[in-house]
């Protein structure tokens, strides 16, 4: 297997992975009501490394103790108590050989669960389309969100590069920016929701401002080594079918922007990270990022890799590394399966997701 280049050893800003398979962000609602990570959640992790993903990305971990938590059971770096509870996941993963890298997610308008008692915020007043997601504990529709002022927006930033100091210090060797999925970041970049007429607003410069403000102001306050990395996203958590309807124009200004910020990766993800998917290009969005942020950043692509073939035709088409959801989730040892030329499970849904997004007991490896 020394061919394939799904096993070939890469240098993420320092940090050396044995191969190019990393664990994708995933929402499982299962920390304490306080926020704080769990032995649960470290054997869970860990069961990932053990299976060969030379790094994990953890599910999206609010930031600060106002706007930004998402769901009920979310886990955060708000406060020193939720990020000595990460110290337990950390030491499992490292444990393991693996890189653990904390997801930095603000909610903003699709929040749907506040221990803190908080409306949710947006860049622009917007109630997002839909319902809220039972399976991550809400329902009915979504409440109109408010817009940010400028003072909102220093907090916001504020709560972000605090939460990163947090991460070094439970020992995480990296955090991801979520700028996907319609969450606060993305909704600055996405034309279809942000309508500011200030600097944040109006051109795709403009709306790719503030996510790489955010990054900038990370990679300043984080050590030279600690990875800061981006996640984008065309699709919403609310709408995956959405697109950037000036397309190439915002992955042009968005790529571009959060290289000079300093961004060490960034993460694509779509429904197929091979497929054409960006209006008027024949181009995916991963390939778009090689193209506007793949001299300074890695890039990692997301969507439908779960098929080793698809994972090396990403690789061919100029990623450096990939992460796998659904894929992982039916084979915590999906590289090493892989490597070993063994046939992959399918995901049961039934086992993963019923009746909620938490762990069940069949993911969580016992002590024994």
């Amino acid at each position: 297997m020394t061919d394939d280049p799904l096993f070939a050893a890469f240098d993420l800003n320092g940090h050396t992975l044995d191969n190019r398979v990393g664990l994708a962000p995933m929402t499982r609602t299962s920390a304490t009501d306080e926020g704080h990570a769990t032995e649960r959640m470290a054997r869970y992790y860990a069961s990932f490394a053990r299976g060969g993903f030379s790094f994990l990305v953890t599910e999206g971990v609010h930031p600060d103790a106002t706007h930004s938590q998402g769901y009920d059971n979310q886990p955060g770096l708000a406060t020193d108590e939720q990020a000595e509870a990460w110290e337990q996941v950390v030491d499992a993963v490292h444990d393991e050989g693996s890189a653990i890298f904390a997801q930095l997610m603000h909610a903003g308008a699709q929040a749907q669960g506040n221990r803190y008692d908080f409306d949710p915020v947006a860049p622009s007043d917007h109630q997002p389309p839909g319902e809220q997601s039972e399976l991550y504990g809400g329902s009915g529709p979504f409440p109109e969100a408010t817009s940010l002022d400028a003072a909102d927006l220093e907090d916001v930033r504020r709560g972000f590069v605090d939460a990163a100091e947090r991460a070094v210090d439970a020992g995480f060797d990296g955090i991801e920016v979520h700028a996907a999925n319609g969450y606060l970041l993305h909704e600055f970049v996405d034309p279809t929701v942000n309508d500011r007429d200030d600097e944040y607003g109006g051109s795709p410069e403009n709306r790719a401002r503030f996510p790489a403000e955010v990054t900038a102001a990370i990679d300043e306050a984080t050590p030279a080594e600690f990875v800061v990395g981006v996640r984008a996203s065309q699709g919403a958590v609310v709408d995956e079918e959405r697109v950037w309807p000036d397309g190439e124009a915002t992955a042009e200004a968005l790529f571009t922007a959060l290289a000079e910020a300093g961004a060490d990766y960034v993460h694509v993800t779509g429904g197929d990270a091979t497929a054409p998917e960006v209006p008027d290009t024949d181009r995916s969005l991963a390939e778009l990022a090689v193209d506007y942020a793949g001299d300074d950043a890695a890039v990692i692509a997301n969507g439908s890799l779960g098929d080793p073939k698809n994972a090396r035709a990403a690789l061919a088409d100029g990623a450096d590394l990939i992460t796998l959801g659904t894929g992982a989730l039916a084979n915590h040892d999906w590289p090493n399966r892989v490597a070993a030329d063994e046939a992959l499970d399918d995901l049961d849904p039934s086992v993963v997701f019923a009746p909620d997004a938490s762990l069940s007991d069949a993911e969580v490896p016992s002590d024994d």
